[in-house]
């Protein structure tokens, strides 16, 4: 902690000690964590940060904490040059930035969690928590399982079984409510507040966000010290997008990356869309919706950064794309066939948001692109059952495997090769 200067509320300005602190008490905005950037700019360097084990600890001066705790192979996931979705996206330069690897639970929330997590300890708290919509019930009951804190993970009564299972299998405490993931927020803020829990993504959430910067400040190392022309990312509760965004700028502000910024665009289903909604209506914050989407892990209809979002991707010049149901399921496929990765709704929905920017002009042919792809598909492998062909049955021998799969590969039955 000893770069971190403090924290400071995105809309009025205040400024407080770094405790746990979620909301400004003079206008109840979000809270952000500021640091002491002169200080930090004489201790890092690329050299530096290279020599480094790889994760998201690597770049921990710009990270909130005393003493790293937990995450030590969280982060650093690959940056994948995808160039056959390159092929089929008519764009010369694909990157997926796939953190459906991280670990130890195979989503981006890894990246967070350890920062919050850690912080979780330096603060004193004695349980550790969230609310969530799948995967960040998993890294968080996974990390205090490491941590040995007492968890409770609170999650809409309808999520994904198998997600339920990630996080039930570490043993927390698994509350379901009935309501949909704005409801669960809304009760997990109430206990905080009763109970003085540490909540990953509610009085720790200044601490938390943070952890989404190393996203950004990756892409730029994996890429060569250089930045992409675009970078488009999902929006749920809208943690990453922004911080995306403040990892790119620290990165250039301290002299670690030269050149302009990338464009950062926004990718939501069309039936949980507030932010590209916002975006196209020209508005300053995000309207709530009620969510109604396929991609479960992106159903908030009320983003707690939903403004931030709509600030960042406006400065950045970039645009919001929402798809629907059918062109998020159509990605997941086009991602698996083309660059072996099977990635989750969410996924889905950035790659079918970046194929909708290709095809409307924003990306052009010759420029780059990184897709972020936070989760992985394994988690919601029931939502692809009905899209998959069914394995074809033959008989043990290889008289029958010559009748059925010969036949189809139009090679007559006992002719040689």
């Amino acid at each position: 902690m000893r770069f971190v200067a403090g924290l400071k509320c995105h809309v009025c300005g205040a400024s407080y000690p770094p405790e746990a602190l979620w909301v400004c008490s003079e206008c109840l905005g979000p809270l952000e964590v500021t640091y002491d950037y002169a200080a930090i700019r004489s201790a890092i360097s690329r050299e530096a940060i290279e020599s480094r084990p790889h994760s998201l600890w690597r770049y921990r001066e710009l990270l909130p904490v005393d003493e790293p705790r937990t995450g030590f192979h969280s982060g650093f996931t690959p940056l994948v040059r995808a160039t056959r979705l390159a092929r089929e996206l008519g764009v010369a330069e694909v990157y997926i930035k796939d953190d459906s690897v991280n670990h130890p639970t195979f989503s981006y929330k890894d990246r967070v969690v350890s920062v919050a997590a850690s912080r979780a300890v330096d603060l004193g708290f004695q349980v550790f928590g969230c609310a969530s919509t799948g995967n960040l019930a998993g890294s968080v009951a996974a990390h205090a399982a490491r941590l040995g804190l007492p968890c409770y993970v609170f999650i809409p009564h309808d999520l994904e079984p198998s997600k339920v299972l990630g996080a039930a299998i570490y043993r927390p405490h698994v509350v379901a409510v009935e309501g949909n993931y704005d409801d669960v927020n809304r009760l997990c803020t109430q206990i905080a507040d009763r109970y003085g829990w540490g909540f990953a993504n509610i009085n720790l959430r200044a601490y938390y966000a943070e952890g989404a910067k190393t996203m950004a400040f990756e892409i730029a190392e994996q890429l060569g010290w250089r930045f992409p022309d675009h970078v488009v990312s999902p929006v749920a509760g809208g943690t990453l997008l922004p911080r995306i965004v403040k990892g790119f700028r620290e990165f250039q502000d301290l002299g670690l990356v030269d050149g302009a910024l990338p464009k950062v665009h926004a990718a939501q289903p069309a039936g949980s869309a507030p932010v590209v909604r916002a975006l196209e209506a020209g508005l300053e914050y995000p309207e709530p919706v009620k969510p109604n989407t396929i991609a479960k892990s992106l159903a908030i209809g009320n983003p707690a950064d939903g403004f931030q979002v709509v600030a960042r991707v406006r400065e950045t010049g970039g645009q919001g794309a929402m798809v629907s149901d059918e062109e998020i399921l159509d990605a997941v496929q086009l991602l698996a066939q083309t660059e072996g990765i099977f990635t989750e709704p969410a996924g889905g929905t950035t790659l079918a948001g970046a194929r909708a920017l290709v095809e409307r002009g924003v990306i052009k042919p010759h420029e780059s692109m990184v897709v972020c792809i936070t989760g992985n598909g394994y988690k919601t492998a029931e939502v692809m059952y009905d899209r998959v062909t069914q394995p074809t049955q033959i008989g043990r021998g290889f008289a029958e495997f010559e009748r059925v799969i010969g036949s189809q590969l139009g090679v007559p039955a006992g002719a040689q090769a």
